[in-house]
Order: C-alpha cells, then structure tokens, then sequence
C-alpha cells in the first residue's frame, strides 16, 4: 500500500507539472479564475442592482458611475455582465455534469453488460445523435417553455452521446483485464465492479469532455437568450444583454451593449477550452 501510495503521488505530481508547463492551460486557468472570482463576489464590484429598471437613465454613455454605460431598460452594464455570469457559468457547469452524469451510466451498462443492454443504448444514443442538437433543443424549449431549470434539463438530455461513447469504448476494453475478473471471482457484483473499480479509470476523459462542454453550453445559453428562447429576460445572462441589443439603432450607436457581453462570452470560451485542451494533454497516455 505504500508503494501504490507513492506511485499514485509520483503519477499526480508529473500530471501537475505537464499542465502547469502548458502555457495556453494556465493562460486559461487564470481566465477562468478570474471570471468565476468577479462573478461571486459581483456585490464587491458594483452596487448597482442588475435588475433594476430605469427608463430615466437608458443607453447612457460610459462614465464614472456607469462605466460600461446602460442598456435600453437603464441598466448598469457592469452589473449585468458580473450577475449574468453567475448564471451562464452556472448553466453550462449544471448542463455538463447532467449530460456527463447521463453518459457515464449509460456507457458503463453499454459497455460492461453488451449484448442487447449495449445495442439498445447504442441505438437510443445515435437516434438522438441524429437530429442536430440546437434543432432537439428548439423543439423541447417549444414544448417545455422557458426556463432556467428547463433548460439545463434540455441540454443535459440532449449532450450525453459523446461521454457515453468514450466510457462504452473505455469499459469494453477495461471488461477483460484480469483484475475485473478477479472481482467476479471473490464475488462483487456488477455496481461494485463497474462504478468502484472500472469507472475510475475512465475519468480522465470525462473530466476533459466535462469542461469542454461547459464552454459549449455556455454558448448554447447566449444563443437561445438572444433570440428569447433561453433564459427569462428579467434574469441576467450573458445571452439576455445582448438580446438587449438587438435594435439596430442601438448596435449603431450603442455598440458596448453588445461588444462588452460579446467579448466575455468569447474570453470565458477561449478559457475553457485552453484548459481543457491542457487536461486532455495530461490524461493522454500516449504521449
């Protein structure tokens, strides 16, 4: 045992390294770090309420009490962009781990049991693969309507058939080594087997599909908000500050409304995926 403890220790600290050698991951790292940081602590930035309507006040130039201006309701923009990036971090980190939660069990039954087990998912999974996922997604927020809940549900159940891919491939190839075996042998059942001894050997690459998917949703929601299909506009996302934009006088003359928003929804993706192109260079036991 403490062989293996020392073993495991050497493996996590070689990891550590290689990602932390990785400049686009740790440029991204700290991206991320950033954005959340603002997002939680928005209250120490801003005292304005993001919500707060004041006609009096709209599509006021950057100033010193505004300092990215006010939208078409007279809304501090800074505000707007702090708070919403509660919500549309929190939607894209809910929608990948429910979309991931979904794939990981499926792939575990797919590919540990086979036969029709694995036929039948498989089948379900390219069914759903089949239809472009914005087309699944605008059918479902047509029949569930708009909603914050709704819509993580509708991306978890949308997004799943790519871990489930990775994991079913990961567990055929894990079901005959001889230490699965060994756990039938001295009689574990089949939870036991799949979720305490093969499953974590395939967490790396769900780790990197989880993060990776998060910037995909977080896309997702800004682009269903911006043509009002996403989240309610009395909640503030990244999506719904630029669907306050969408006047073309005000794309003309008030163009920070939606660069600001634009820009940050860009720097949060570009983070994400430089981190998680980071992870999957770490988890590749290849190189």
């Amino acid at each position: 045992m403490k062989i293996s403890f020392k073993a495991g220790s050497s493996l996590a600290r070689r990891n550590f390294q290689k990602l932390i050698s990785n400049k686009l991951a740790m440029a991204g790292g700290v991206i991320i770090f950033v954005m959340v940081f603002l997002a939680v602590f928005a209250p120490f930035f801003t005292a304005h309420d993001p919500s707060f309507v004041d006609p009096a006040n709209r599509l006021l130039q950057p100033s010193s009490d505004h300092p990215l201006g006010t939208d078409s309701g007279g809304r501090d923009l800074v505000a707007r962009l702090l708070y919403g990036g509660r919500i549309s971090m929190l939607v894209g980190l809910l929608s990948a781990l429910g979309s991931c939660a979904i794939g990981v069990v499926a792939g575990c039954i797919s590919g540990y049991f086979g036969g029709k087990t694995d036929a039948l998912l498989l089948y379900i999974s390219e069914i759903v693969d089949s239809f472009p996922q914005t087309i699944l997604v605008l059918i479902m927020v047509g029949v569930t309507g708009r909603g914050l809940i709704s819509l993580i549900l509708i991306f978890s159940f949308t997004g799943w058939m790519g871990t489930h891919r990775i994991v079913r491939g990961r567990i055929m190839a894990l079901r005959e080594e001889p230490f699965v075996e060994s756990c039938k042998a001295n009689g574990l059942s089949s939870f036991s087997i799949i979720f305490r001894n093969m499953l974590p050997n395939t967490l790396g690459p769900v780790i990197v599909s989880l993060t990776l998917s998060t910037a995909r949703y977080v896309l997702g929601e800004a682009s269903l908000s911006y043509i009002g299909l996403g989240v309610p506009l009395n909640i503030p996302t990244w999506g719904n500050i630029i669907n306050a934009a969408r006047n073309f006088q005000i794309m003309q003359q008030n163009p920070v409304i939606w660069i600001a928003p634009g820009i940050t929804i860009s720097l949060f993706v570009l983070g994400v995926n430089f981190f998680g192109d980071g992870l999957r260079d770490v988890f590749d036991t290849t190189q």
